[in-house]
């Protein structure tokens, strides 16, 4: 009697530690992944030279894709092999198109808005992408949310416009200068490219779980599909830019390298996310990595945190509590 016990005990206590393990796992995925997220402006503001940008943005976008590419393609054949014998038709491949423009466009809507806007009412108002993201969740993937769902989705975009006004503090020292930017200004047509940036942005996330989730591949093989076209697109867009005048990697330093790197790695965690959990995961830690950036910028910019990132602190705890019930 007490060998089969045991057994039992056994038998019911592997698939709680293999429970556990995979929390353990999904856990240190989303920290890395917010960690990422919330290094990428420092790294940007470390690039710097006399205040600008040196390199060209369009050329690292596409060597991020082709990072992640060439990532997708060694873990196809590491892990994946059997699925190149799976018959592969254009029926799959073609959807892998539509984020990619969908991105594409949005790219572009974000430098034809700063003409309608100012940079300050664009932060802000830009936190509706939560709203219309969780929206086309809800209809597209037939996810219905509850109420205290929709009251912490409220509160992510309440922590985004805190940490916007609270990124618009300055120190004492500098009170009394100008500081152009700041006066909040928006046209109607402005108020209208902005709707549709929050829409597209929205429709590229949910499209791209969607398909993830419903085409039966292997993830590597979707993220192959999926990075191929990000490098066809963003090759196009910086052909057509005004910085392929310049040289292609014109102004890299290591700290570009850093930026490939992270951005190409988070890109992939990103995947796992929306293959096997949800755009509003997502979500969660694109807020969470905000009070992330603004840890890094006081370690090394010496900046100095305001009451506003505390109230975000508070806001993004209570958004978890109410959404995943912990």
């Amino acid at each position: 009697m007490m060998i089969i016990k045991n057994m039992e005990s056994a038998d019911l206590a592997a698939p709680q530690k293999g429970h556990r393990v995979t929390q353990v796992c999904w856990g240190l995925l989303l920290t890395l992944s917010v960690l990422i997220y919330g290094s990428h402006a420092p790294l940007i503001t470390l690039c710097k030279v006399d205040k600008k940008i040196p390199f060209s943005s369009s050329s690292c976008v596409v060597l991020i894709e082709l990072a992640k590419f060439i990532v997708s393609l060694g873990l196809l054949f590491l892990r994946d092999r059997h699925s190149l014998h799976i018959a592969v038709s254009w029926k799959h491949v073609v959807p892998y198109a539509v984020p990619a423009l969908l991105y594409a466009v949005n790219n572009n809507l974000v430098v034809f808005m700063q003409v309608h806007m100012d940079p300050s009412t664009f932060q802000v108002l830009s936190n509706l992408k939560i709203a219309s993201t969780a929206l086309l969740y809800s209809a597209a993937l037939r996810k219905r949310l509850n109420h205290r769902q929709w009251l912490s989705l409220a509160l992510l975009m309440a922590t985004g416009i805190c940490h916007t006004y609270s990124s618009m503090g300055t120190p004492k020292q500098k009170v009394d200068e100008a500081i152009p930017g700041t006066q909040f200004h928006i046209t109607a047509l402005g108020l209208l490219l902005l709707l549709v940036y929050c829409i597209v942005s929205g429709l590229a996330a949910v499209y791209t779980e969607l398909i993830l989730k419903t085409q039966r591949l292997p993830l590597n093989l979707q993220n192959l599909f999926l990075y191929f076209f990000g490098i066809v697109v963003n090759s196009g867009a910086h052909l057509a830019s005004a910085e392929v005048s310049s040289g292609f990697f014109d102004g890299y330093s290591w700290w570009v390298g850093v930026i490939v790197v992270t951005q190409a790695l988070n890109g992939l965690l990103m995947s796992v996310v929306m293959k096997h959990s949800s755009n509003i995961t997502r979500l969660f830690v694109i807020s969470c990595s905000m009070l992330v950036n603004a840890v890094y910028s006081v370690a090394l910019f010496n900046l100095q945190l305001t009451p506003l990132f505390f109230v975000s602190v508070f806001f993004i705890a209570m958004a978890i509590h109410l959404y995943y019930h912990v």
